[in-house]
């Protein structure tokens, strides 16, 4: 499926190698001021080819809003809006037509739809993800109007684990690092596997703020288990560990966070109990693996079935998890503003809110 969310509702169309991506997002509430900049803001922070630390593919990924607002304000139907492509290079992908690529979707798509897109993966590769922010940066414009704040930062590259976590300062980092000691370290050990035409793995940690308590629906819309989803629907994620990721080794003493009148002691559970948010900060890391686009020598099979050794051409990305840093928390904010809308309906106190105490 292609569509996320229940009240706030998005769908993405469009392939890497295709005309354009977009999304379509439903359910936002009118009269919600659209911010253009803003919204184009986030998409540079995620767009290719800004710096060595990431693919070379050249893309403005300048977005178009089609319908859904009127005089900078929402209407209350369907926003739509669409990014161009503009740096495909199609070629560079006509020697593994017939090949599937190891660690790529090539060989699932070919043997559950008997075709695929293989310019540079077409619906599966990560270039989907843009319209993702898109979708996210409206979302956090819902999230400004209730002062709730996300934040998110790269904590570990290559094994390398960061020391302190600094979200102000991996706003301006060029691998938006949450910890300016090992930035550097990091960007080095990138630098070898790129120069190596190799990959790397990494963690990025996802903080929200300012939640009220009461968000999610259990027991199967529990906000932690809608956080994993949107997480691990993220191209090369592989898990996502809510609260303190050490908590699998402490015991039940350790682990709870005891409870005072003014607040949690600990925020072992990451700001979630019972599936929903207990108004203390929500706090995840999302586990990315390496690029499988490496320019080495591989094992792999043709669409005959036949082996061969490859070796993969065109434009390298040594490391995924940098820009999967904005993806993030762009699903967060869609899941968050999902939650907020769906939240408002749970008790007959706040219906009576809008429909008799309004009058």
């Amino acid at each position: 499926m292609n569509s996320f969310g229940k009240i706030f509702k998005f769908t993405t169309f469009g392939e890497s190698h295709g005309k354009a991506i977009g999304v379509v997002i439903d359910g936002v509430p009118a009269g919600l001021k659209i911010d253009e900049e803003f919204i184009q803001n986030e998409m540079n922070k995620r767009k290719p080819g800004k710096n060595r630390f990431a693919t070379q593919r050249k893309e403005d990924d300048k977005v178009e809003i089609l319908s859904g607002v009127f005089e900078g304000v929402t209407t209350g139907t369907p926003i739509s809006m669409v990014i161009f492509n503009t740096n495909q290079k199609s070629r560079d992908y006509n020697d593994i037509k017939d090949v599937f690529r190891p660690g790529h979707a090539d060989y699932t798509y070919f043997h559950k739809y008997g075709i695929r897109d293989y310019r540079g993966g077409g619906r599966s590769s990560a270039r989907e993800t843009a319209a993702r922010v898109a979708a996210g940066a409206i979302a956090k414009l819902i999230l400004k109007e209730l002062n709730i704040d996300i934040k998110s930062g790269v904590v570990e590259i290559g094994g390398i684990r960061a020391k302190k976590q600094d979200f102000e300062f991996a706003k301006n980092s060029e691998i938006f690092a949450l910890d300016d000691e090992v930035e550097n370290n990091w960007k080095e050990l990138i630098d070898k596997n790129r120069k190596e035409y190799n990959s790397l793995g990494g963690v990025v940690k996802v903080k929200i703020s300012n939640l009220p308590v009461g968000l999610g629906e259990p027991i199967y819309y529990k906000l932690d288990n809608i956080l994993a989803s949107a997480m691990v629907s993220i191209n090369a994620v592989k898990g996502i560990y809510i609260g303190n990721s050490e908590a699998h080794k402490l015991t039940g003493k350790e682990n709870n966070d005891e409870i005072t009148k003014e607040k949690f002691l600990s925020n072992n559970s990451g700001g979630i109990l019972g599936g929903i948010s207990n108004s203390d900060d929500v706090e995840f890391e999302v586990y990315f693996k390496p690029t499988p686009s490496i320019f080495q020598e591989q094992k792999t099979i043709d669409t005959n079935g036949n082996e061969k050794d490859f070796s993969l051409q065109g434009r390298h990305d040594p490391i995924v998890a940098v820009r999967g840093s904005i993806v993030a928390e762009s699903m967060a904010a869609v899941v968050i503003a999902d939650m907020l809308l769906l939240n408002m309906t749970r008790t007959i106190k706040n219906i009576k809110k809008v429909y008799i105490e309004s009058k």
